[in-house]
C-alpha cells in the first residue's frame, strides 16, 4: 500500500470521528459568530480593535448596518474556504500528489482568463459582478473539459498525465491573461488585477445565496466518497482490488472538485494556498483517513479563509487588503514550515 496512507495510522473509531468533528464544528461556529463582530475604529487616538456588542443585533442601533455588511462577507468566506479546501483534499487523494490543488491543475488559471476576458469585453459594466463571476464559472468548466480530453487514456485518468495537462493549461491560460492585459487600458487592467488577487470586500447576500447550493451540494458529494478516496490514495490498482469503480469514481471526484473551484472563484476570485495548505496541515493532525480528513479539511478551510479575510479588512483599516494576498503571505511560510518540520509527511505520496 502506498506511503500516502502512512503517517498517523490510529484506527478511526466512531468515538474518535465524533470527537474530532465536534471540535472542528465548534471551532468553525466560534469563528463564524465572532468574525462579523470584529472591526477597527479610527479616531483621534489612532486605530483600535473594536468588538460589536449585543446592541448591534437591534435594528435601531447604528452598528446594525455595519453588522449586516460583514455577515455576507463571513458567509462567503466560509463557503469559499470550505470549497477550496475540500477540493484540494480530494484532488490530492485522486492524484496521489502533494502539489495537486486548483492552481496547479490549471482550473484557477482558466477561470481567471475567462474573467479577464469578460472585463475586457465590458461584461462588468453590463451585468455587474455577476457577469465576471459567471464568466469565471464558464472558464472553469471549459478548462475542465480541455484537461479531461488531454489527460484521458481510455476510461482512465492517469494521475501523472492529468497533472501535466493541468500545468500545461495553467501556463497557456496565464500567457493569454497577460496578453489581454497588455492590450487593455490602465483602468481596466486595474480592475483585472484587483479581481485576480481575490477578495470578498464587495460581497452581497444574494451572491452568497446563489453560490450556496452548488458549493454545499458538491461538498456533500465529496463527503460521501470518503472510503473511495482512501482506496484511490493507495493507487488505482489497489482501489480496483477492493471493489471501487475506479473510472467512474475518478470522473465524479474530478468533475465535482473542478466545479467547486469554479463556483468559489466565481464568488471571490482566485484565492490560493487554502486548497494546498489546509489538507496538508490537517493530514498531520488527524491522519490520512478521508472519512475524517475530508470534513475536517472543509471546516478547516472555512475557518482559515474567514480568519484571513478578517485580517484583510482590519489590519490596515479603513483600507482593505485583497484576501488572496493575505492567504498567500501567510500560506507560503506556513507551507515551508510544514515541509521543514514534517519532511517525512512531505513524502507521503512515495512508495
Amino acid at each position: 500500500m502506498s506511503g500516502f496512507l502512512s503517517g498517523t495510522q490510529r484506527r478511526l473509531t466512531a468515538r474518535r470521528l465524533a470527537v474530532a468533528l465536534a471540535a472542528c464544528l465548534a471551532a468553525c461556529a466560534a469563528v463564524a459568530l465572532l468574525a462579523p463582530l470584529v472591526g477597527v475604529t479610527v479616531g483621534r487616538g489612532g486605530r483600535a480593535l473594536e468588538l460589536l456588542g449585543p446592541a448591534a443585533f437591534a435594528e435601531d442601533d447604528p452598528a446594525h448596518a455595519i453588522l449586516w455588511v460583514r455577515i455576507p462577507r463571513v458567509l462567503a468566506s466560509l463557503l469559499v474556504g470550505g470549497a477550496l479546501a475540500g477540493a484540494g483534499c480530494a484532488l490530492q487523494a485522486l492524484l496521489r500528489n502533494p502539489l495537486a490543488e486548483p492552481f496547479t491543475l490549471g482550473i484557477s488559471s482558466g477561470s481567471a482568463l475567462a474573467a479577464v476576458l469578460a472585463i475586457r469585453l465590458g461584461a462588468e459594466g453590463a451585468f455587474g459582478g455577476a457577469g465576471v463571476g459567471g464568466a469565471a464559472l464558464v472558464g472553469a468548466a471549459l478548462t475542465l473539459l480541455v484537461i479531461w480530453q488531454l489527460a484521458r487514456v481510455g476510461r482512465q485518468l492517469p494521475p501523472a498525465t492529468l497533472v501535466l495537462a493541468g500545468v500545461t493549461m495553467s501556463m497557456f491560460c496565464s500567457a493569454w491573461t497577460v496578453l489581454i492585459q497588455q492590450l487593455t487600458d490602465f483602468a481596466e487592467v486595474s480592475k483585472m488585477l484587483r479581481w485576480m488577487m481575490g477578495g470578498l470586500d464587495s460581497m452581497r447576500l444574494p451572491t452568497v445565496q446563489y453560490a450556496a447550493l452548488p458549493i454545499l451540494g458538491g461538498l456533500a458529494v465529496l463527503l460521501a466518497y470518503g472510503r473511495e478516496l482512501n482506496a484511490l490514495a493507495a493507487g488505482s490498482e489497489s482501489a480496483a482490488s477492493v471493489g471501487v469503480a475506479v473510472a467512474r469514481t475518478q470522473t465524479v471526484i474530478f468533475v465535482v472538485s473542478s466545479l467547486l473551484v469554479g463556483s468559489a472563484i466565481a464568488v471571490a476570485g482566485p484565492i490560493g494556498f487554502i486548497g494546498l495548505v489546509v489538507p496538508h496541515a490537517l493530514r498531520a493532525l488527524v491522519g490520512p483517513d478521508h472519512r475524517l480528513l475530508m470534513p475536517a479539511s472543509i471546516l478547516g478551510g472555512a475557518i482559515v479563509l474567514t480568519l484571513c479575510d478578517t485580517l484583510a479588512r482590519t489590519v490596515m483599516a479603513p483600507a482593505q487588503l485583497p484576501t488572496g494576498a493575505v492567504t498567500a503571505v501567510l500560506g507560503v511560510p506556513f507551507f515551508v514550515f510544514i515541509l521543514v518540520g514534517h519532511k517525512r509527511r512531505a513524502a507521503l505520496w512515495g512508495r
